[in-house]
């Protein structure tokens, strides 16, 4: 991969766009959520003056006060964006102040899962008015290739009266950011960019360079990076439907998946990924837009759609499983209670969007199960939002014990417990559901009923 790093550039394209010089220019955050507040807050620390815009104004406030509730931006270092140039906003004539603007907001898909613009055209709807001739708007957001430039310039050109490609000039640099991933964050990761020109690419590279060493890969057209974003996520969803349905092939011949993949892991080139629920807002939702781009163009993508299918059937598959296997050993048992430990959709963040908990939960209570859910990263409130489900602490009396646990997601606060503490949650006779193995040591306890991939 061609990684260039920063270098002396001739000025900026024109004098029309003299005060969007990357090295000196206000910059405008558009979208405070996991993907802007980051981008924005690593800006300000390196004594950039930012305007970060949110909707939200609730939100807004509270990132003036050093908090950041998706858990992404510790608060010392939000404090030192705010010190450094950070200014959150929900006033958009704040944004008539910058002169490179990028745009963060969700890409998410419609309920028949198409790809839903509808933030991204409410964003340059919002910004349109505000912009300035010698802008440069950048995105972030996840699309599929063409949205840059014929869906948002179109849009930006009708709500400002400017001319794109001349009066302003249109960027792309996909997101890459990872929910509770403190290792690959926008300062260490490579960012891929991409700009109407060789001269916005420039700039777009001393712009980011400037976050991340000079870490940098220009991509030749919008759309190849387009098109690069999409199939990342569209990629990983396939590999772990492959080991999913696996994971299913095992389960009903009696062998653990678990031991299959820790032989299987011994070969030097092969691809390490687990068996689980597949949500959150990149994975199961960018192959939507690729797959949605494919059948535009005449072609059906069975791949992409096939792996799809599979994740997103994968709570039905776990939760019916596991109702056959409880009813195999609690024949008796009326109306049970399932007590499911996880709602986030990973491991270690407060991140709900697309979890497949909700649809594990309602699942279990097709099959007559009553479903309580512990989750020490949500609030009751937030869990009970999720639907047809209590919100309880972690069970200490044996009043509260429970015929049913599910492992549903890999919290640090679960591993770090010992397995007796599982043991004790359940009435004697229950079962213990440990879909991704995790707590595989309580299959030696005796007369204890585990069941695992």
């Amino acid at each position: 991969m061609d990684i260039s790093g920063p270098e002396e550039v001739e000025p900026f394209l024109s004098p029309v766009f003299e005060d969007a010089d990357p090295d000196r220019a206000v910059l405008a955050v558009i979208g405070l959520g996991y993907v802007g507040l980051p981008l924005a807050a690593a800006f300000a620390a390196r004594g950039r003056r930012v305007i970060g815009y949110d909707l939200n104004a609730e939100r807004v406030l509270r990132i003036r006060a050093g908090f950041d509730d998706t858990g992404e931006v510790a608060s010392a270092d939000l404090q030192q964006a705010l010190a450094g140039g950070l200014v959150p906003t929900a006033d958009p004539e704040h944004l008539r102040e910058a002169r490179i603007m990028m745009v963060c907001v969700p890409t998410p898909i419609t309920p028949d899962r198409r790809p839903d613009l509808g933030h991204l055209l409410s964003a340059c709807a919002i910004l349109g008015p505000r912009l300035a001739p010698g802008t440069v708007v950048i995105f972030e957001s996840t699309v599929y290739p063409g949205v840059t430039e014929d869906v948002c310039g179109p849009a930006l050109a009708d709500a400002s009266g400017l001319i794109v490609g001349q009066d302003i000039l249109l960027g792309y640099s996909p997101e890459r950011i990872n929910p509770g991933d403190r290792d690959h964050r926008v300062d260490t990761i490579v960012k891929v960019v991409a700009g109407q020109g060789d001269a916005v690419v420039d700039a777009l590279r001393r712009l980011y360079g400037g976050l991340n060493g000079g870490r940098i890969h220009c991509a030749p057209s919008i759309r190849v990076a387009e098109a690069a974003k999409v199939i990342e996520n569209a990629q990983r969803d396939i590999n772990i439907a492959f080991v999913n349905e696996i994971a299913l092939i095992c389960e009903r011949i009696g062998l653990s998946v678990h031991d299959v993949l820790a032989a299987a892991r011994t070969k030097w080139n092969f691809l390490d990924f687990r068996p689980g629920l597949v949500g959150g807002h990149c994975i199961g939702v960018d192959p939507y837009y690729l797959s949605h781009l494919s059948q535009m163009i005449g072609h059906e993508p069975e791949v992409i759609l096939a792996g799809r299918r599979t994740n997103d059937h994968m709570a039905d598959e776990i939760a019916d499983r596991i109702a056959f296997r409880f009813r195999e050993v609690c024949q008796e048992v009326l109306r049970p209670l399932a007590l499911i430990l996880g709602a986030t959709f990973k491991e270690d963040v407060p991140d709900v969007r697309n979890s497949r908990t909700p649809q594990l939960a309602r699942r279990l209570v097709r099959h007559g199960f009553r479903v309580a859910i512990h989750d020490p990263w949500l609030s009751g409130e937030k869990i009970r939002s999720l639907g047809e489900v209590e919100a309880i602490n972690w069970p200490k009396s044996k009043d509260e014990r429970v015929n049913l646990v599910v492992i549903a997601v890999e919290h640090q606060d679960f591993r770090e417990r010992p397995l007796e503490d599982f043991v004790d949650l359940l009435i004697p006779g229950g079962l213990i559901a440990d879909p991704k193995g995790m707590c595989r040591g309580l299959s030696v306890f005796p007369s204890l009923n585990y069941w695992s991939l």
